[in-house]
């Protein structure tokens, strides 16, 4: 069974919701029964290897398939009896660009303008914003083609955008951009969750989930391994621990006693306790200290990070980061 970690027994209302959701190819299963609820106005990843069954999720959810089993609704709309209903509620920017390269960005935005049967005027205002607002009003009337991988990315959720969704899916939004272009794409999207779009995001990047996400769920297998918060998902790995540093051997000798089921370094005069790193097991700790009348020079809290959560979890390599490079 898949662990979910959420906060309270009352839900909030959902922008996007399933049940049970399924599809399959013939024998191979890509979605096994997946369950979503992700709240309106918040940034939600799902993470997982190549062929998880990220992008098909995308898919079903944005109608462009069907799928085999289960429910959902997106933006209080059914996927299977109002479709329409969905798509007028959403933008999807896919893992390829949807940007025309033999016309201008201008011309791509006025063309997505036109297929949302925006007035000429609408249109052209709306294309206008758009492109002053992801800085790409100077490269407006050249060809896309010429274009950098970023600037494409940035025109794509730009056309995105034209039909003023409220619910967005970004599929691998940042895969092969560089680190600056990369990092503005999360800028652009911390400033649509800020005027309350939803954004429903697939990612392989584990700092992307990370730096973005209120919620992550780790597909692996067309399931939900584990879903929570980044902090929430780390503890659930063991070899979480705190960590005690004493100046006095005393002191920490003290400390040895009171604290039962620590590794010592009698050298080092630190002591190790398993810790999942929550403030009850925190206070514990202290109190038992405190009791024995013991003060450490120095406390730490170490936990597994992402990268543990996901070699866990999916029993895959953890997948590649994009690197940073000096600017």
């Amino acid at each position: 069974m898949p662990t979910s970690i959420r906060g309270g027994d009352q839900l909030p209302p959902a922008a996007v919701s399933a049940v049970g959701l399924r599809k399959a190819y013939g024998d191979h299963t890509v979605l096994d029964g997946i369950d979503l609820h992700i709240p309106a106005g918040s940034v939600f990843a799902l993470l997982g290897p190549n062929g998880a069954g990220k992008t098909t999720a995308v898919k079903i959810l944005s109608t462009l398939i069907t799928a085999d089993g289960g429910e959902a609704q997106v933006a209080g709309h059914s996927i299977a009896t109002s479709p329409d209903g969905v798509r007028a509620a959403i933008g999807v920017t896919g893992q390829f660009s949807a940007v025309d390269g033999l016309i201008t960005g201008e011309e791509n935005m006025l063309l997505m303008a036109d297929l949302h049967h925006l007035p000429r005027r609408d249109g052209r205002r709306v294309a206008a914003e758009l492109l002053e607002r992801f800085g790409l009003t100077d490269a407006a009337r050249k060809p896309a083609s010429t274009y950098s991988g970023g600037m494409k990315r940035r025109l794509d959720i730009a056309m995105t955008l034209v039909g003023d969704p409220r619910i967005i899916f970004l599929d691998e939004p940042t895969t092969g951009l560089d680190p600056r272009s990369r990092h503005t794409m999360w800028q652009i999207i911390r400033e649509l969750v800020a005027v309350g779009v939803t954004v429903f995001l697939t990612t392989q990047y584990l700092e992307e989930a990370v730096q973005l996400a209120d919620r992550i769920a780790v597909l692996d297998g067309g399931r939900i391994a584990a879903e929570g918060t980044a902090e929430e998902l780390k503890r659930l790995i063991p070899g979480g621990h705190v960590r005690l540093r004493f100046s006095d051997p005393a002191a920490y000798r003290s400390a040895a006693a009171a604290l039962r089921g620590t590794t010592r370094d009698d050298e080092a005069l630190t002591l190790r306790i398993p810790s999942d790193g929550s403030q009850h097991e925190l206070y514990a700790i202290l109190g038992r200290l405190e009791s024995a009348g013991v003060e450490a020079d120095e406390l730490t809290v170490h936990t597994p990070d992402l990268d543990d959560v996901f070699f866990a979890l999916t029993g895959a390599t953890v997948p590649d980061q994009p690197k940073e490079t000096a600017r």
